[in-house]
């Protein structure tokens, strides 16, 4: 029996590598995988040696109280691999422990694949990490053209095969079904709150988010506000600060195992989407609700990335990435104020105008996202670099 080893971290990792799972067993069920990640990739099938979706920031002095989780996850992993060597690695995102094993596969000589690579195609053109990552894995399997053509350049054998949301999403229900599944009367205005999948987020974004919505409301006094929560830990400290800021009525949606998910329901019944940058922008495009992007980093932090490590992104919402164009608002830093953030929102609820331009770009980005089958796609790349690991020496 062929034997995986899955390793990720975060939510939005242990989403993707679920349905991964989900599809590799489906194409090959007596598969033995053992992950590093989350409930999903539990749920989906994996033995899951190590919980990693709570050892999640973006920054530097944001990820200095994961230093420590950081090593232990690591000592975790390599005592794994000493005793139970996999035959096949995939690393699924998560850049910063997925860089460090990388090396350790290497020095054991286990394969890998990378799927759902580091965006060094958008912030680190030319680093040094770049051209290690092409040396180290047996094949990239991009879901971005741009991080195919990328990668490639760099030297790395590349698989693109699209992106994934294209098939997880397909199940969504339209507007109706999923309003009447929330209890949503038809023609209430909606508008999803989604500042946090880190905690770190609930201290830097929803403040933001919050106040805008208070000045929304101000406006359209008619307006409902729901948040779903990448985390029910997550409950109490939105709760307390929607009442600090004079949103009693804000309702909270608790994740849920089955499909679809909570927050992708939402999604599909709300009129806006105001969101923290990150995949929930994908998702929100993919479904065609408007929707405003925010961001903010540590001060300290931001001024670190601009001015030490030289730094320089584009765009940081992953619908404006696809295309490399400004498809949605979206507000960095001291640019997310509640002030703006309420306008751009109050623009594309009362302006159809610009809901139908933002519709025509959604669809040109939706093109440009590759076509459905993408699980298999990815599967099936990755079961050949396992056979071509396992077959025996001389076999043709």
């Amino acid at each position: 029996m062929s034997h995986l080893f899955i390793c990720t971290g975060e939510v939005s990792g242990d989403l993707q590598a679920g349905h991964l799972i989900r599809e590799l067993l489906r194409q090959r069920p007596h598969l033995r995988i053992t992950a590093v990640g989350g409930e999903e990739m539990a749920a989906a099938g994996a033995n899951l040696l190590h919980r990693t979706t709570e050892i999640s920031s973006i920054g530097i002095l944001e990820a200095l109280p994961f230093v420590g989780p950081a090593l232990w996850t690591e000592w975790k992993i390599r005592r794994f691999l000493a005793q139970d060597p996999p035959d096949l690695a995939i690393l699924v995102d998560y850049i910063g422990i997925n860089s460090r094993i990388a090396r350790l596969l290497q020095r054991r000589r286990i394969p890998a694949v990378y799927y759902i690579a580091p965006q060094e195609w958008v912030w680190s053109p030319n680093s040094r990490l770049t051209y290690r990552l092409a040396q180290q894995m047996r094949l990239m399997v991009a879901i971005f053209p741009e991080e195919a053509r990328y990668y490639a350049a760099a030297g790395a054998q590349v698989c693109y095969v699209g992106h994934p949301l294209l098939d997880i999403l397909a199940s969504v229900p339209g507007r109706a079904q999923a309003r009447a599944e929330l209890g949503i009367p038809e023609e209430a205005m909606v508008v999803a709150l989604l500042p946090a999948s880190r905690r770190q987020e609930l201290r830097s974004v929803l403040p933001i988010l919050l106040q805008a919505a208070r000045l929304l409301r101000a406006r359209l006094p008619q307006v409902r506000f729901w948040a779903p929560l990448a985390s029910p830990r997550f409950a109490a400290p939105i709760a307390q600060a929607a009442r600090r800021y004079g949103l009693e009525d804000l309702t909270l949606l608790l994740p849920r195992p089955s499909p679809p998910k909570a927050h992708h329901l939402l999604l599909a019944a709300a009129d806006l989407v105001l969101a923290k940058s990150g995949t929930v922008n994908l998702e929100a495009a993919i479904l065609g609700i408007p929707q405003v992007v925010i961001y903010r980093l540590n001060p300290i932090t931001f001024w670190l990335a601009r001015h030490w490590l030289k730094v320089s992104v584009p765009f940081m919402s992953p619908p404006n990435l696809v295309l490399m164009r400004p498809i949605v608002p979206e507000l960095l830093q001291e640019e997310a104020q509640p002030e703006r953030v309420a306008q751009l929102a109050l623009e594309l609820l009362t302006r159809p105008e610009r809901r139908t331009q933002l519709q025509a770009d959604y669809a040109a980005m939706r093109a440009a996202l590759g076509e459905p089958g993408v699980l298999a796609r990815a599967a099936k790349a990755i079961l050949e670099v396992l056979d071509s690991e396992t077959r025996p020496k001389g076999d043709p």
